[in-house]
């Protein structure tokens, strides 16, 4: 029996051609996370800044009954 080389390549071909994929390279590293969003929220401090304006207020209205009080 005459071994022909055209089933010897096919037969090498078919065994190590699915072999060739174990040594494929890595594939890409995963996006990265994306950045919080910057700054803070913006009614953090909206209470303390309506308050101080508040007394702010009451203060130049009490001076003011007091200047002209004293005329």
């Amino acid at each position: 029996m005459k071994i022909l080389p055209n089933r010897i390549v096919i037969i090498l071909t078919a065994v190590f051609l699915p072999a060739i994929s174990v040594f494929a390279a890595p594939g890409p590293p995963p996006p990265s996370t994306p950045p919080p969003p910057p700054g803070l929220p913006l009614d953090g401090g909206l209470v303390l800044l309506l308050l101080g304006s508040l007394v702010l207020g009451f203060y130049k209205i009490h001076q003011y009954n007091i200047k002209k009080a004293s005329r």
